[in-house]
């Protein structure tokens, strides 16, 4: 942890205590006996694999355990301070029992004492509001009635929490942003109401290094300044090891270590934590070393004409809407090829037109100019798509909004088999099986639904569904950014090995520059639709031209984790 980011002055009053905390969904019990305290003004991180209890622990705290969830045994105790919401004097009785509050009272505690920044922006966000509304609703709900002191904060907030242009943005819908900006959106509403505590529920899992930087250092202001605690939920061990003064470490329902974070890097006491840090990537990891980022002579010398994909002079303009309207150049005169067999990381913040080209290779946006050819075939003719779309395959970044909700596990992976007429019912029956052992999911999932799956669990039957075909070419739009460290491990480890046995090639979107260092052969660095620099990883990671990938570098999370 950084001398700049340590925060060894917190008050040390108790804010959150929870206590002996069990919670089962149905007959099953899911937390058993979590003790948790966090301290005004202090920051403390929840660190685990899926299925570990870390959204588990919030959604107690918030009243908000969905279905069957209840709280069977244990305590939650929140300090609400001297006064109640209305200025009135509380006495010195200033804990108040969650666990034991009715809905009205909840609803008291949401966003006035306790602000909530959840995972998942498309499902958080109303699809037929502009975001500035959603904004300006959380301020009202604050109390503010004055409408140019509501618009002229939420402009605020939105700079804030690094939306530019925020006054023109603030007049659009949320599927005009990308998704880290979406999630920004979710931040500037979390801080409207300056609670005393923010929940973080994997907040920037989706933001480039550069704009999680500026996230963090936010939130981080509002602990330094105002006493603000935080509670952190995250599987990146970098930014629990930077931004936090505690680590606790979850399995299977169950604290299993906690403790200063330098301690808990150097000197994890638990097996499964030793497991985590071994895991995470890292720009000088032995794994980025061994498996993709030393570029065989035979791979870097490959010419054009055998390149799987190749990309000349790219163009895509959209028509902005709203204030001054105008052209915006998402895409601006990219150009690059793809070696058979080889890995291809795009890299740079949000916005700056990764998942644009990755949207036009796969034909599901036509270029305003330039051409896409697979094989020599432009995916914008016609004629060639069918043959296409079996050679090439998407993984996209959010796996609720690829995943139909209605179909069992095994009708989404097969369904590719099924289009294509592969195989009889048994066949794509084992077909399914050994695909859900390659993204390790139990053969006993295929008859679950999606939202019966955590986040990561629904990314690993988007990447399973993915590689149904057999594809030529993968095209993984942030592919591992909501899989904790585990899970992401083995499925790097799993795409390498797909790739040695099978040629595969991969056009990889990623924010997680440690992971295109650990996955990658060669690496495109983006800004503002433009190709800055490019070439071998090890020439863009170790050798940076570019001021601006320089700065994406330094702004790397948990450079501690490499020494």
């Amino acid at each position: 942890m950084t001398s700049e980011t340590q925060n060894p002055t917190h008050s040390g009053e108790l804010l959150l205590d929870v206590q002996n905390l069990h919670v089962s969904f149905g007959q099953t019990q899911v937390l058993h006996g979590v003790d948790l305290q966090v301290q005004a003004g202090e920051r403390v991180a929840i660190v685990g694999q899926s299925g570990s209890g870390k959204s588990t622990v919030i959604a107690a705290v918030l009243g908000l355990l969905a279905g069957s969830g209840r709280v069977t045994d244990g305590s939650i105790r929140l300090d609400t301070g001297s006064t109640d919401d209305a200025g009135n004097p509380r006495g010195e009785a200033a804990f108040e029992e969650l666990t034991e509050l009715p809905e009205s009272g909840m609803r008291r505690i949401r966003g006035n004492r306790i602000g909530l920044v959840p995972q998942d922006p498309s499902t958080n966000l109303n699809p037929s509001m502009k975001v500035g509304a959603q904004v300006a609703d959380a301020l009202r709900a604050h109390g503010m009635r004055d409408k140019q002191a509501i618009n002229n904060r939420v402009v605020e907030l939105m700079t804030e929490a690094g939306i530019p242009e925020a006054r023109r943005r603030a007049g659009q819908f949320p599927h005009e942003f990308s998704g880290g900006m979406r999630q920004r959106i979710l931040i500037a509403i979390a801080l409207a109401r300056e609670p005393q505590l923010i929940i973080a529920d994997e907040p920037t899992s989706a933001l480039d290094v550069t704009v999680q930087r500026v996230i963090l250092d936010h939130i981080q202001s509002l602990v330094d300044e105002r006493g603000t605690s935080l509670l952190f939920i995250t599987h990146d061990l970098g930014v629990a090891a930077d931004r936090c003064d505690r680590v606790i470490v979850m399995l299977n329902g169950q604290i299993v270590e906690q403790g200063d974070p330098q301690q808990i890097l150097t000197d994890p006491q638990h097996e499964y934590t030793r497991k985590l840090i071994d895991a995470a990537p890292t720009l000088s990891s032995a794994k980025a070393l061994s498996q993709a980022g030393t570029v065989t002579e035979s791979q870097e010398g490959q010419p054009t004409e055998d390149a799987i994909l190749v990309v000349e002079n790219l163009v895509k303009e959209y028509r902005l809407r709203g204030t001054g309207g105008g052209i915006l150049r998402a895409v601006d005169d990219v150009s690059f090829s793809i070696p058979r067999g080889t890995t291809t990381a795009v890299v740079g913040e949000s916005g700056s037109g990764k998942s644009t080209v990755a949207k036009i290779v796969l034909g599901l946006e036509k270029p305003t100019s330039g051409t896409t050819l697979i094989d020599g075939m432009d995916i914008n003719q016609r004629a060639h798509r069918k043959i296409l779309r079996r050679r090439m395959q998407p993984v996209f970044q959010d796996p609720y909004g690829s995943l139909d909700p209605t179909h069992s596990l095994e009708r989404l992976i097969d369904e590719p088999l099924r289009i294509f007429g592969i195989g009889n019912k048994q066949q794509r029956r084992d077909r399914v099986a050994e695909l859900l052992d390659h993204v390790a999911l139990p053969l006993s999932a295929a008859q679950k639904r999606p939202g019966e799956l955590s986040g990561g669990q629904r990314q690993r039957v988007a990447i399973a569904r993915a590689l149904a075909l057999e594809p030529e070419l993968i095209i993984a739009d942030e592919a591992v950014s909501a899989l904790d460290v585990l899970v992401q491990d083995q499925i790097l480890e799993l795409l390498v090995d797909l790739q040695n046995r099978l040629g595969l090639s991969y056009l990889f979107i990623t924010h997680d520059l440690a992971v295109a260092r650990e996955l990658a052969h060669h690496a495109l660095v983006m800004q503002k639709g433009k190709l800055v620099e490019h070439g071998t990883v090890d020439e863009v990671f170790l050798n940076p031209q570019q001021p601006y990938t320089q700065d994406l570098l330094e702004a790397i999370p948990g450079q501690s984790l490499a020494a």
